[in-house]
């Protein structure tokens, strides 16, 4: 029920309203944390993460009720379920290829999410619409404060978090900030932009993190560091870079339309037509055509289709979701067809 709750309503990072959005899709800070006590998940048998999820529920009930957190149970789901929650940006693979009790709780907004028995105990996020680093760490800092009164976290002096890889050690953040970057692509800039953020101390990533590619000209900037810094040393660093790399993109789009208008039209608008006529199309290229379309609605060149339904459309073109829209799993043909369907009537406004 919990999935399918999720399932009929886009996140709301999705909503295309925060600050910089025609650029900055969504904003989204986690924390690795463990808790004294309990070994780390590597190390636990399969008893032990039944116990420490059971004990971990039991503690922050009263959270789960003030945020309305729903638990669901990594180990209870099939396929589908499982690749619909990473498609929404909710849980890992790493999660999904674990074992024993593990499970995420979220509330239905989907800006609040708690893996439990991930690589860490706990991986506690938020996620919201365009770029707020700030306000979002201001809210999670509160709901890690609030688990932190009902469960120990196991902490050093000298270490900071104890987290199961010594990349999180210190704070155990990872900021990142997912960026909609068809300009730079398209002006085949995107490396040398890229190179000069690692320069920076962050890191660049593909639509679903690490091992990714920037597949619908889609890309994660992060950081890389966690030890030796703090919170908001590593957020100010992200949010210093991210503007310039927004400045990068809007200035590769005004010479697009400066030199290349004629040129831009006809890409913008062959491909809205394929997504609006085709009966057959792959995922992979369903994400390039719809960043296309996203950059002409941004752009203002296609003015009838909301930003909003285009964001959708990245989600709910996906594999798992067309399943789950059909009740049934589908080879890759039958959902190639569905995928155009749903997408051809979504552009017509039905």
């Amino acid at each position: 029920m919990v999935i399918m709750n999720l399932y009929k309503t886009p996140g709301t990072w999705l909503s295309g309203t925060g600050p910089e959005s025609s650029i900055v899709i969504s904003s989204r800070i986690r924390l690795a944390r463990n808790v004294e006590g309990f070994p780390f998940v590597n190390r636990m048998k399969k008893g032990t993460k039944q116990e420490f999820v059971d004990f971990f529920l039991g503690s922050v009930q009263d959270l789960t009720k003030e945020y309305d957190l729903k638990w669901i149970e990594i180990s209870q789901l099939d396929r589908v379920d499982l690749s619909l929650l990473l498609e929404r940006h909710l849980i890992s693979r790493e999660i999904i290829d674990g074992s024993g009790c593990r499970g995420i709780l979220v509330n239905r907004e989907e800006t609040i999410a708690v893996m439990v028995n991930e690589e860490d105990h706990l991986r506690i996020q938020y996620l919201a619409s365009g770029l707020q680093l700030g306000s979002i760490w201001n809210k999670l800092d509160k709901v890690d404060d609030q688990i932190d009164a009902c469960v120990p976290y196991a902490f050093s002096p000298e270490l900071g978090f104890l987290t199961s890889c010594p990349t999180n050690l210190g704070t155990g953040i990872r900021v990142s900030v997912m960026l909609h970057l068809p300009g730079l692509s398209i002006t085949d800039q995107v490396k040398k932009v890229f190179k000069a953020v690692s320069t920076m101390g962050l890191t660049v990533r593909g639509l679903y993190g690490e091992g990714t590619e920037g597949i619908g000209d889609f890309y994660q900037v992060s950081n890389q560091k966690t030890l030796g810094f703090s919170e908001t040393d590593i957020i100010k660093k992200v949010e210093a870079v991210v503007p310039k790399v927004i400045t990068y993109e809007e200035n590769a789009r005004k010479r697009l339309i400066e030199d290349n208008m004629k040129v831009l039209n006809d890409r913008i608008w062959r491909a809205y037509g394929i997504l609006r006529y085709a009966r057959s199309v792959s995922s992979e290229e369903t994400l390039t055509l719809l960043s296309l379309v996203r950059l002409g609605v941004n752009l203002g060149i296609i003015k009838d289709v909301d930003i909003t339904a285009v964001n959708n459309l990245f989600i709910y073109s996906q594999p798992s979701h067309l399943q789950k829209r059909a009740n049934r799993e589908m080879g890759s043909s039958e959902r190639d067809t569905a995928r155009a369907d749903y997408i051809r009537k979504s552009l017509h406004g039905e």
